[in-house]
């Protein structure tokens, strides 16, 4: 079942996570890309790219090709990203029939909660990566990283129109699956009053073995290199893996 924030409540979307945030982030990618990729990389798929935040500024330096699951938040890239291509497709299944310099899957792999389907996301990275090429899997955390933790999010104000307010609380109902449960709360106020909503998210939790394992089984050369921080401790990019494709 698609969870509310990706369904429903896409039109409160940017309020939770706006798209300047992501700055640090993408600049990270970019970076990694740059120093896996000769010669230099000019195209980049991203699996899972949601709303565009993250090609928001990787437009600047590469043609983006962007691809997600959720109609409703391409439709959010879209009108942040027109310049970019768009295809709406699953990162399990997806087959565009060609390949490109870059493939870029980060958080939207979280929503991968068996191995099986962890192998399939590597196999379609595979596939559209070019021999030279690298993909970046960035997933918020592994196995052995994850903890529980609750935010509060105070969220955005929409000029007097619209205000988002969230707390997000990370727990793993069972430590022996490879899920992990996160509950998010949010109020929600516009001129008709103000709403309460729980929604909750069922995402993959794999040792950083098994991330190594799938992405070197479906044919890249992977490297991990040291966690890489961004400049707020809360958006840090917790994991990082490099895959070359010989």
């Amino acid at each position: 079942m698609q969870p509310l924030l990706y369904g429903e409540l896409v039109p409160w979307y940017h309020l939770l996570d706006p798209t300047g945030d992501h700055l640090d982030e993408a600049t990270i990618y970019q970076a990694a890309f740059e120093r896996a990729i000769r010669p230099r990389a000019e195209t980049l798929l991203e699996l899972g790219a949601g709303a565009g935040n993250n090609a928001f500024f990787l437009k600047r330096r590469f043609r983006c090709t962007l691809t997600d699951i959720s109609e409703p938040m391409q439709g959010l890239s879209r009108a942040l990203n027109p310049d970019c291509e768009h295809a709406l497709g699953d990162m399990r299944t997806l087959r565009l029939g060609r390949t490109f310099d870059a493939v870029l899957v980060h958080d939207a792999v979280m929503y991968l909660t068996t191995e099986a389907e962890l192998r399939a996301a590597a196999e379609t990275a595979f596939a559209h990566t070019r021999p030279g090429g690298a993909a970046i899997f960035a997933p918020d955390c592994v196995r052995e990283s994850f903890g529980e933790i609750s935010r509060i999010h105070r969220g955005e104000d929409e000029a007097g129109a619209r205000s988002l307010r969230c707390m997000e609380w990370t727990w793993d109902p069972d430590p022996f699956d490879t899920s992990y449960t996160v509950e998010y709360a949010f109020l929600l106020r516009d001129r008709s009053g103000v709403r309460a909503v729980h929604d909750r998210h069922v995402e993959g939790l794999f040792p950083r073995a098994t991330w190594v394992d799938v992405l070197t089984a479906a044919g890249f050369r992977v490297e991990s290199p040291p966690r890489a921080k961004d400049v707020d401790e809360d958006d840090d990019v917790s994991e990082l893996f490099v895959c070359r494709r010989p």
